[in-house]
């Protein structure tokens, strides 16, 4: 099943903050994204609806089993290939917005490859 890139992006999100916060909202999403709170509230109803984020009566959002697994797998590659990049002399802020373009498209093999090195 492919998620789109976009989804994967509002997961990884979801799980950055709920490691520094323990209740995450539409608007702390909202404000980390820079995207309108009426957009993420519009992507967090769709991702409730897959079954990856749960809602609950307090607005509080959280990844469901289904969504950590992606969203994890999504930070570990974020990591990887930002210190990747650097290692190899990329600029700290270029090598974060590149891992941040290529998580999404990578493949497992090139991905495991670049880990091993």
């Amino acid at each position: 099943m492919t998620i789109q890139e976009s989804a994967e992006m509002y997961m990884e999100t979801i799980h950055i903050l709920s490691l520094k916060n323990k209740n995450v909202r539409a608007i702390d999403i909202s404000r980390y994204m820079n995207f309108s709170k009426p957009s993420v509230s519009r992507a967090m109803k769709n991702l409730s609806h897959e079954g990856y984020v749960s809602i609950d009566v307090n607005g509080n959002i959280s990844l469901t089993e289904k969504g950590l697994r992606i969203a994890e797998g999504i930070y570990e590659k974020h990591r990887q290939l930002t210190d990747f990049f650097v290692r190899i002399g990329v600029s700290p802020e270029t090598a974060e917005e590149d891992a941040c373009r290529i998580e999404h498209v990578i493949s497992d093999e090139t991905f495991e490859a670049i880990k091993k090195l």
